[in-house]
């Protein structure tokens, strides 16, 4: 088990240290540049307060959206060292970038339990690139780095690979072990009967997981606009429905293995469709038979939300990626809304992984009945498909008795 594999937090010896913590801070911003939800900022602080109770010299690095190498002001992390100085009640200072003589200069100055932020990495080119030197010069701020940031853990990017060449000492935090420890509870040995339920539209990323899963779960769900390529992998008449053509051998394939399997396969078996794609469409329900030439399927039918949370009812594990329909039309948002009330009343292990699917059910109030929420929706779909995660592979190559033996000599 992965997990197994690597060094943590609390086996390393970070007293008075500085310790280079890659957290995912890339968090919703509305139209004002306030933070819309906090919950991947909240998600590290067990990290953070450990690190301060063990008086270390706190160095935190995060991306902010997308902003293509180049310093963009309204994608500044500003707003964030703002919201976690007042969860912590606590002083973040914000650098004025990520790598540079200010910004040594700051970490040069901290003292035990001081908390430097630096200005979103992703203002610099290098990091997407995984440029070494880049990397080279990020290790040079720290003595320890810690990689928390299980949403990009599936990227090899300069702050979570090409760093650990340089630092003698690195590690997991707490919220990486959590995630792999729910997964390895769900993946690797989950309690049965382990029901998978794979939505949303992009097929090609998902296909892989669901010839994956035909060999561990004991039911698939399928809905979303995944469904309509399997409709149409069938030969039936799909209408205007999103459908992944290239994708089309791969359902087949899965159809195939699951049947090989004995896997029980559910797909929908009725459809809300529109005559285009817009809030004020014309709607109806119709049979997976009977989708129009020229209209589209946005969602799940009621009969289709009966027979897929029949399907739940006696399961032990639940894995949930993507939702069921255009959840964000209220028109096409009662399969999605539906589906995350019958998840979250069974008696399941559940856990949820996904952006979409993770809005969905904070919208619909039930993330407290949920087992567990992943922070990462690529680097969840990675280890779905069986893949390595690179963030978490080099971590693996660097653990072992070097990490481990430095805190028990100082026992």
């Amino acid at each position: 088990m992965v997990i197994e594999e690597l060094t943590y937090l609390d086996d390393l010896e970070i007293k008075h240290k500085r310790v280079f913590i890659r957290v995912d801070f890339n968090v919703p911003m509305d139209d004002k540049g306030n933070i819309a939800d906090d919950t991947r900022i909240r998600s590290v602080l067990p990290t953070i307060n450990y690190a301060l109770d063990e008086g270390a010299k706190i160095i935190l690095a995060s991306h902010l959206g997308r902003p293509g190498g180049k310093r963009v002001e309204n994608l500044s992390l500003a707003p964030v060292a703002k919201r976690l100085s007042r969860l912590l009640e606590k002083e973040v200072k914000l650098a004025p970038d990520c790598v540079g003589p200010e910004v040594e200069k700051m970490v040069a100055a901290m003292k035990p339990g001081d908390i430097v932020l630096l200005e979103n990495l992703r203002f610099r080119p290098e990091e997407e690139a995984n440029d070494d030197e880049f990397g080279r010069k990020l290790a040079g701020l720290a003595d320890v780095y810690i990689n928390d940031a299980f949403a990009t853990a599936h990227r090899a990017h300069a702050s979570n690979v090409a760093i650990t060449k340089y630092i003698d000492v690195v590690g997991a935090g707490f919220l990486m072990k959590k995630e792999l420890a729910y997964f390895s509870k769900a993946f690797e040995d989950p309690v049965r009967p382990f029901v998978a339920i794979i939505g949303g539209k992009k097929v090609s990323d998902k296909v892989s997981v669901l010839v994956n899963l035909c060999d561990r779960a004991d039911k698939l769900i399928i809905g979303g606009g995944m469904a309509l390529t399997f409709f149409k992998a069938l030969g039936y008449e799909v209408g205007n429905s999103f459908v992944d053509d290239t994708a089309l051998p791969k359902a087949r394939e899965v159809i195939e293995k699951a049947r090989e399997h004995n896997i029980k396969l559910f797909l929908p078996v009725d459809f809300v469709v529109a005559d285009r794609f817009s809030p004020s469409a014309e709607t109806k329900v119709v049979t997976y038979q009977e989708i129009p030439k020229d209209w589209m399927a946005l969602d799940i039918g009621p009969a289709t939300v009966t027979l897929f949370s029949e399907a739940l009812q006696n399961a032990k594990t639940i894995i949930w990626n993507g939702p069921m329909g255009v959840y964000e039309m209220d028109a096409f948002s009662r399969g999605t809304f539906a589906m995350v009330t019958s998840v979250a009343n069974t008696y399941a292990m559940t856990i949820v992984g996904g952006g979409d699917t993770d809005v969905a059910i904070h919208r619909a109030g039930e993330f407290a009945k949920m087992s567990y929420i992943s922070t990462g929706g690529g680097a969840f779909l990675d280890l779905l498909k069986g893949n390595e995660l690179p963030g978490i592979v080099c971590l693996k190559r660097r653990a072992g008795a070097d990490n481990k033996t430095e805190k028990q000599r100082s026992l």
